[in-house]
């Protein structure tokens, strides 16, 4: 009952601290700016016929909003591009001065930029392989909030601070799988099921120590009297 005890603190603590927590801060949602800038047309020189002649294999083409320009968006291949609608210019991939300015764009802090990473392999848990390349730009804010800006589209892929992170390690100890967090695992169950038999097992004990013993204290008293 000592083993399973722990883990009923765990699951307590874990328990109590995503409950307290409201889920839209801890997904980050607070963090960002879903800006709604409308397309220009009139900011739209670079015509889509020569979009097609320079790339003639883009496929799922698009217009947006990127630092509120005007940009095609468009995947040729295994590769994402980013393309200035008035002029031209190919935009991706994004450099390390426009992945901040796009962060700094995205994110409603006030906070310093504190730290710049570009991400081409080995992604941090919880980000998909898909994303990459993506830059990861720190703030020196409360929090310490992540923007995350693909380096190819330039759109915020997702955001983090370190109130998710503990929340994603308290998720990962509170159904006992410490890699993929995956609430259907044989830890869990074992461990529930033996926490169940623990539990029946004291209820059984509890009848026998408390009822059944309580007629023999009861003629013990007399005899002693």
């Amino acid at each position: 009952m000592l083993f399973v005890g722990v883990q009923f603190v765990i699951w307590s603590i874990s328990g109590a601290y995503m409950v307290i927590f409201d889920i839209d801060y801890i997904h980050g949602d607070s963090l960002v700016e879903n800006h709604q800038t409308k397309i220009n047309q009139d900011n739209i020189a670079y015509p889509l016929a020569k979009l097609i002649q320079a790339y003639p294999d883009a496929e799922r083409l698009e217009m947006g909003v990127f630092l509120d320009k005007e940009v095609y968006r468009f995947k040729q291949g295994e590769q994402d591009f980013l393309i200035d609608a008035h002029s031209g210019q190919l935009l991706s991939p994004l450099n390390q001065t426009m992945a901040v300015k796009a962060a700094q764009h995205y994110y409603t802090g006030d906070g310093d930029v504190a730290e710049v990473e570009l991400i081409t392999q080995d992604p941090p848990f919880k980000l998909s392989r898909r994303v990459l390349p993506a830059w990861r730009v720190n703030f020196d804010d409360f929090g310490s909030p992540s923007i995350y800006v693909s380096a190819e589209t330039g759109k915020l892929v997702t955001k983090r601070h370190e109130f998710w992170r503990t929340f994603d390690l308290m998720f990962s100890l509170h159904v006992m799988d410490y890699e993929d967090e995956d609430p259907s695992n044989w830890l869990l169950f074992w461990f529930l099921l033996f926490s169940l038999t623990a539990a029946i097992l004291g209820l059984i004990l509890t009848y026998f120590s408390v009822f059944k013993s309580a007629p023999l204290n009861k003629g013990h008293h007399l005899m002693t009297g």
